[in-house]
């Protein structure tokens, strides 16, 4: 393994350092957006509960904030529970805006990565290219053994940088698609506590665990 490093010349450092920190963010991202850690079930439920006993209290709302995403967002809306419908779906998109934020972490680094991973390797395609022509210039035009060198850091560059951006385009893909359904059901389930703080109704139509994109 260390022969193939050195035999991909200089190059091969950014693309093992894009590696480790693509694999760094996909594990990171994927313990961070369980499901039952974003959205945990039944809260919704206990929430509603809290609010029809009138037992909201700032210690609660507090303890609220801290337990997931999902409890940011209620804990903003059960705030403004006494203002306008208009007033507390503004404060619950302030809210969630700073959510998904959080959510999205590290995401664009992982797409980033993704992107100039190839063009790293091309790069070292390049380099690889131009020593080979430089063992030409220098007489090894006679000798493959002079010209291995250049063409073995060319092809090793190009296959380490499509070795590290397809899993890490697929990485970003996946989660991009699994904040996305988190934050459609965290919406569904801020707008069914608005709904039930309007009309005061018996609970929230909302129930069970949530249900987010996998």
């Amino acid at each position: 393994m260390w022969e193939i490093v050195r035999a991909g010349g200089p190059v091969m450092w950014p693309i093992l350092l894009c590696s480790v920190i693509a694999v760094a963010i996909t594990v990171e991202r994927l313990w961070s957006l369980q499901t039952h850690r974003v959205l945990p079930e039944g809260l919704l439920d206990k929430v509603w509960q809290l609010v029809q006993a009138n037992q909201v209290t700032s210690e609660v709302l507090e303890t609220l904030q801290r337990n997931s995403p999902l409890g940011r967002v209620l804990a903003a809306g059960l705030k403004s529970r006494h203002q306008s419908r208009d007033q507390m779906m503004e404060r619950l998109e302030d809210t969630g805006r700073h959510v998904v934020h959080e959510l999205e972490r590290f995401l664009n680094t992982l797409g980033t990565i993704a992107a100039i991973a190839p063009l790293l390797g091309l790069l070292g395609t390049v380099t690889g290219i131009m020593s080979a022509f430089n063992a030409i210039n220098e007489g090894a035009i006679g000798d493959p053994r002079m010209l291995s060198g250049g063409i073995s850091e060319a092809l090793i560059t190009t296959a380490a940088g499509l070795l590290v951006a397809i899993p890490a385009l697929v990485a970003y893909r996946y989660l991009r698609g699994r904040v996305d359904g988190l934050v459609v059901e965290m919406e569904k389930q801020a707008i069914a506590l608005a709904d039930a703080v309007e009309t005061a109704g018996p609970r929230p139509p909302v129930r069970g665990r949530a249900k987010a994109a996998s």
